[in-house]
């Protein structure tokens, strides 16, 4: 059944206030929160962020708005919340922009670092390593195997330069000593249609993507770079289980709200979205895109950020990745 923008907005301006221990309304400012994404609407970070929208109202007993607002690699609705009062009623829904972004591109408009104060990772999504249907290698040796014995001959697509599947390429490249053909794609869905189509070799897309061309025998998931096994395909190793230790590279969202946001109204957004995620409802909902809901804690997310940005820093500068 579709879901519509109208329909999910709808279900959080209507929810009921519901009284519970450490979420009273009186807690909260008066008036609606607002979740600026930077994403469009319908994409796997807008649909995580939707869905648990819905649940947080019903908690806080307020309207949470969800406003897209796409551009400038997000900048667009960095720059919307940076605009709003800062008391609490307006956060940001971005991804690895907040670490890629200052590494990447020139003039931003604020400092990344001094801006934006982490509240909590929503959702983690797996990336696979999958070929086309005729590729043949079976495994994820047989296909680095591949790529030493022909380098540079093995094409594979991420969606889009410098994204989370383009960092993992570059990251599994650097590791397992192969050379690989990138092939930048706007969208996941323009990946999968075309591994389905057999125009390219491989991609490293999310889970949830991969599902068209593999449940039509188009394609074949050979591994996930997720630390963990991924829900979605048990039977495929982890790289890191693979010869590739602590490999880890997912696409993901979070939440962050401008430097000068209470405190103390930062942790308690924290703490209802950490409610939220456990709802059946809520997980259920969510299954079929992939995600896995996170709800760290402001400290936990900054220290994951920290790491994340180690990482991808030196991984830009040696594989002198940039924007196209």
């Amino acid at each position: 059944m579709k879901t519509t923008r109208r329909t999910l907005l709808a279900a959080g301006f209507a929810a009921p206030f519901i009284a519970r221990e450490g979420s009273a309304q009186g807690d909260w400012p008066k008036g609606p929160v607002r979740w600026i994404v930077a994403f469009a609407a319908g994409g796997a970070a807008d649909t995580v962020a939707r869905n648990v929208a819905v649940r947080v109202a019903e908690i806080i007993g307020q309207q949470v708005i969800i406003d897209n607002r796409t551009g400038g690699n997000a900048v667009v609705a960095a720059n919307a919340v940076l605009q709003s009062p800062r008391d609490g009623q307006t956060f940001l829904i971005d991804a690895a922009n907040q670490i890629t972004n200052p590494l990447l591109i020139k003039d931003l408009p604020f400092d990344y670092a001094q801006t934006w104060v982490p509240v909590t990772q929503l959702s983690s999504f797996p990336q696979v390593v999958a070929v086309k249907h005729d590729f043949p290698a079976k495994t994820i040796q047989e296909y680095i195997a591949a790529a030493k014995a022909k380098p540079g001959t093995i094409s594979y697509g991420t969606p889009p330069a410098a994204g989370m599947g383009h960092m993992a390429g570059e990251e599994l490249q650097r590791r397992a000593q192969i050379k690989l053909i990138h092939a930048p794609y706007r969208g996941g869905a323009d990946a999968a249609r075309d591994i389905g189509a057999g125009a390219i070799d491989s991609v490293i897309i999310t889970t949830s993507s991969i599902r068209p061309p593999v449940a039509a025998g188009r394609a074949r998931v050979l591994a996930v770079t997720s630390l963990k096994r991924s829900s979605t395909y048990p039977d495929a190793p982890t790289l890191a289980e693979s010869g590739y230790p602590r490999f880890d590279l997912n696409d993901w969202n979070g939440l962050f709200a401008a430097t000068g946001t209470p405190p103390a109204l930062i942790d308690r957004m924290q703490a209802v979205v950490a409610e939220a995620i456990k709802d059946p409802k809520v997980k259920e909902r969510l299954d079929p895109s992939g995600a896995e809901l996170v709800a760290s804690t402001p400290a936990e997310f900054k220290a994951w950020l920290d790491g994340q940005r180690r990482l991808l820093t030196g991984l830009i500068q040696e594989a002198g990745i940039k924007l196209q």
